[in-house]
């Protein structure tokens, strides 16, 4: 959350755009490396082998291994693509190139992400859909409790819709 918060406090100080996406099915785009096997799902059964076992060759929700199995393969990508990581947040990557300075921070399956070119976001976003299926959700609006509004050179944020849901919870 620091880091989100460090985000919006340097896109409102530089007048960047806070952008938004998320991964779709995040954990089942890992490539398991060891061997791990699962039993026939009821109503999926081979019929004369229900005996038999499944060995995964992606990883599934639920299974220990998929959470590291997605970063690293999120990793391996920015990697690739000249992004160093934070030494102070592994989920934050930094990209310069000149006076290019791009920030995007990760948390599980949703990507926020600004820089000081708005035009090269979009390319960003492109390439990004090309390697994940992946939904642009436009400007940041919503993530982790936090609302948050963008206008020109301003940023408003505010947790009122997460305090009126635990307020109606409890």
């Amino acid at each position: 959350m620091m880091t989100i918060r460090v985000m919006i406090t340097l896109a409102t100080q530089f007048g960047w755009q806070l952008h938004q996406m998320d991964v779709k099915s995040a954990f089942l785009n890992g490539n398991l490396t060891e061997e791990v096997y699962m039993q026939q799902p009821p109503g999926y059964e081979v019929k004369r082998q229900q005996h038999l076992v499944y060995r995964l060759r992606k990883a599934l929700y639920e299974l220990t291994q998929s959470h590291k199995v997605w970063y690293q393969k999120i990793d391996e990508y920015f990697r690739r693509n000249g992004y160093k990581k934070s030494s102070s947040d592994s989920n934050l990557y930094v990209k310069i190139r000149g006076a290019q300075i791009e920030l995007i921070t990760l948390y599980v399956d949703d990507l926020i992400i600004t820089r000081n070119d708005a035009t090269m976001i979009a390319e960003l976003k492109k390439d990004l859909k090309r390697s994940f299926e992946m939904l642009d959700l436009g400007l940041l609006h919503y993530c982790l409790g936090v609302q948050v509004w963008q206008r020109l050179g301003q940023i408003f944020i505010s947790q009122t819709k997460y305090t009126w849901g635990i307020l109606n919870r409890f």
